[in-house]
């Protein structure tokens, strides 16, 4: 039973009516709802705001580096010591590596850019941050909805958006309601912002239908795959923040190390691929695993424990990609729009910052009796912030990385190096990108096969064990929220072209290929390991894989990431 048909059947769907919905309960939609409570206490006005947020609670499904710049969260809360933020680990010490197989070459001190100096800002778990944004927010009155997705966006007769409806609840793997089958709900809005994080259901959805991406440069994307651990005392170094650049990637090929020292012995760590990469034999989890058995890494691991695993795609096309994230009824914040400065590897901090502008212009046109209309406040005050300046200067970042590692080292260090200390705010040059991730793979007759070596199970492991410590779950009688918009092509196209990349570019074993009884190949989609990294939405080369949210409160519950 199509979606269309059940809501003919058991409808109308009950419907709320508030000032503000937010869609998504990460950093830039819990600041767009704190800034908007805020400013209502302040000027004695009342506000009705609402946060959808599909994971079991605020920042379940949250997973960064993460090395956070409190400067926007300083804004947002200039008491945030006080009130008991976890921000308790700060950086101590920056350590740029570039990785030959076996060798390690320390970049000198001087020579390592502004972006990634990290003085003043603070090792963390994000996840854990956001809980306690999200306590925040229900302390000043915000209403929070864990457990629920946002599934559809609802328009008004002219076209503006009126809101959202969450998704249906009890459907079975067949499509038909079960006995506990419960109707989405409708939840109306003078504004909706959407903050799902990068490559969002919705968000993409409207990025379509308002055409907020024409000019602008593709999107591009990269995929950040995190393990926590848990390493000997002699061992740790508190505030210690190791990136790296080189090996196991080749030269034409995108890929970075982190390994940031936590306090209590723990230390987060990560690689991450850029989802441009043309070698359809290449698997960022495997890259990952490999990384990791590098002697500079390798030391700090041995003796220790992994206790989390995690992958998440992040926007990395910044200023030049960033569409127009404002439409007539809503607004797009943080991820949603692509507002994370890949040049200094953070995101968080633009998230906080953008949903307070969005706040600002939002509390503005309601309080002024408007409505579903456009709120040009919020691109107006961005284009006057200092997050504007900041990825301005990092503009070319990305576009310099898609040529190779030699040249964008170069070409890099020129623009956050050497031009700052010349007195440029920024690149008086812009470099611009037009193909997208997924056109990128080359068929893999044209490509070097890649043989990994298997896991030892102590320092490098298998997708599986890695999906399990990720406490990742999905009811099994639903319906696969990886669908497909055309089931012939996994076997008739990726897999015949590019020997099947979905089975490689997934980090947490969805996609498999497997023999039918007669011999045949087809593809397998094990839905319930899914991390919602959202990968498979951006890499699949023919665009035929669509990511939908399932029933809300399914996919990871992550600790301490």
């Amino acid at each position: 039973m199509t979606p269309e048909a059940i809501l003919e059947q058991h409808g109308p769907r009950e419907s709320m009516e508030y000032d503000v919905v937010v869609v998504g309960g990460g950093p830039g939609g819990l600041a767009t709802a704190i800034k908007l409570k805020q400013l209502a206490a302040s000027q004695g006005k009342e506000i009705s705001v609402v946060v959808l947020e599909k994971g079991s609670e605020p920042g379940a499904h949250i997973l960064s580096g993460a090395i956070m710049d409190p400067r926007a969260l300083t804004e947002l809360f200039p008491n945030w010591k006080e009130l008991g933020a976890p921000l308790n680990q700060p950086v101590a010490h920056d350590e740029m590596l570039f990785l030959s197989q076996t060798g390690t070459l320390r970049t000198p001190q001087f020579l390592i850019p502004g972006s990634l100096h990290n003085a003043g800002n603070y090792i963390i778990s994000l996840g854990s941050v956001v809980r306690w944004l999200g306590q925040q927010a229900e302390a000043l009155g915000v209403e929070i909805f864990p457990g629920f997705a946002a599934a559809e966006v609802l328009y008004n007769d002219d076209g503006s958006v009126k809101g959202v409806a969450t998704g249906n609840l009890g459907i079975g793997k067949d499509g038909e309601p079960t006995g506990e089958f419960q109707l989405g709900m409708e939840l109306h809005a003078k504004y909706t912002v959407f903050a799902e994080g990068a490559r969002g259901q919705l968000g993409r959805q409207l990025i379509a239908r308002f055409k907020l991406d024409d000019g602008r440069d593709p999107q591009t994307y990269a995929l950040g795959i995190k393990e926590l651990w848990e390493i000997d005392p002699a061992k740790a170094k508190p505030g210690h923040v190791i990136h790296s650049l080189g090996w196991p990637m080749d030269n034409s090929t995108y890929g970075g190390g982190f390994l940031y020292h936590m306090e209590d012995n723990k230390v987060t760590l990560g690689f991450i691929t850029g989802l441009e990469y043309s070698n359809p034999w290449l698997s960022p989890f495997e890259e990952m695993q490999r990384w990791k058995t590098h002697p500079a890494i390798r030391a700090c691991l041995e003796g220790g424990k992994r206790i989390g695993y995690g992958a998440r795609a992040i926007t990395c096309g910044g200023l030049m990609s960033l569409p127009k994230f404002v439409f007539p009824g809503g607004a797009l914040v943080g991820c949603e729009a692509g507002f994370l400065n890949f040049s200094r590897i953070k995101g968080s901090h633009a998230a906080i910052k953008t949903g307070m502008l969005a706040a600002e212009a939002a509390f503005a046109a309601v309080t002024a009796g408007r409505q579903h209309d456009e709120l040009s406040a919020y691109p107006q005050a961005f284009e006057k912030s200092w997050l504007y300046e900041e990825l301005q200067a990092s503009r070319n970042t990305k576009q310099w990385m898609k040529k190779g590692l030699f040249l964008s080292s170069i070409m890099n260090g020129i623009e956050l190096w050497l031009l700052p200390k010349l007195g440029f705010k920024a690149p008086p040059w812009t470099i611009h990108s037009t193909v997208p991730d997924n056109a990128r793979l080359k068929p893999a007759a044209e490509c070097p096969k890649i043989d990994y070596p298997k896991p030892d199970g102590k320092l490098t492991f298998d997708k599986l064990s890695s999906v399990f410590i990720s406490n990742t779950n999905h009811g099994e009688n639903q319906p696969a929220h990886l669908t497909l918009k055309d089931a012939a092509v996994p076997v008739g196209i990726n897999l015949a072209k590019y020997a099947g990349p979905e089975a490689r570019y997934c980090p947490a074993g969805v996609y498999e290929f497997v023999k039918t009884e007669a011999g045949q190949d087809r593809l397998q989609i094990n839905a319930q390991n899914c991390v919602h990294c959202k990968t498979c939405d951006i890499k699949d080369p023919t665009q035929n894989i669509v990511w939908v949210a399932p029933e809300g409160g399914g996919g990871p519950n992550y600790a301490g990431m």
